[in-house]
């Protein structure tokens, strides 16, 4: 009996502290789409322009980020102080990641990494869906990049998405939150990790 009982309790422990807080709360629901979309940097003809501050570690970095979609599966983002100054300039063309130009101070490979990463995930436009969940006012659906997941959040009512979650099987790595008022267009986009000290914080840029 006390066998048992051990085997039980270690049993719940590690499906409990295996599990994601993600997930938690949340049930499955059958879902029709193959793909979910980020549409916020899909269209060509727009130069996304946003005021930035980047913290990694304990460096600040602000500046001027300008995102640019240049083809089907291209886009290319250019990170300046205000003075025009450029601190770090990367393409993306499909899954082949470029590194144009990155300031001496951050040209580190674990920090370039993470970079690459986060704007891979922020520019990426669409994913296979593996499953569906909902909460009280959104869907939630869960795709795969390698050997981690994404959930990204739509808004039931505007449709908009308004998270992604990056995660391992077990933790949440990477949350970007994004607020719109305009359907492709995102005002505010904060990129928090979970592990490291990282935060990327953009404001669309408005011209007075």
């Amino acid at each position: 009996m006390i066998r048992f009982l051990l085997i039980s309790f270690l049993s719940i422990f590690v499906l409990t502290s295996c599990s994601l807080k993600t997930t938690e709360g949340l049930r499955e629901v059958h879902f029709n789409k193959t793909l979910v979309e980020n549409s916020y940097f899909s269209n060509a003809e727009i130069d996304y322009v946003y005021k930035a501050k980047i913290e990694v570690y304990k460096r600040n970095l602000g500046g001027i980020l300008i995102i640019k979609k240049i083809g089907p599966e291209s886009h290319r983002i250019v990170f300046t102080t205000e003075f025009g100054s450029k601190l770090f300039d990367f393409q993306f063309d499909g899954d082949v990641f470029t590194k144009n130009f990155v300031v001496e101070d951050l040209d580190k490979k674990f920090i370039i990494n993470i970079l690459r990463d986060d704007f891979k995930l922020l520019v990426n436009e669409s994913a296979k869906v593996l499953t569906a969940y909902q909460n009280k006012n959104q869907r939630i659906y869960k795709t795969q990049s390698g050997n981690r997941y994404n959930f990204y959040f739509v808004d039931d009512t505007s449709e908009k998405l308004v998270k992604i979650i990056n995660t391992s099987k077990t933790k949440e790595k990477v949350e970007i939150a994004f607020t719109s008022s305009i359907a492709e267009i995102a005002d505010t986009i904060v990129i928090k990790h979970n592990n490291i000290k990282l935060t990327i914080d953009l404001e669309k840029f408005k011209n007075d």
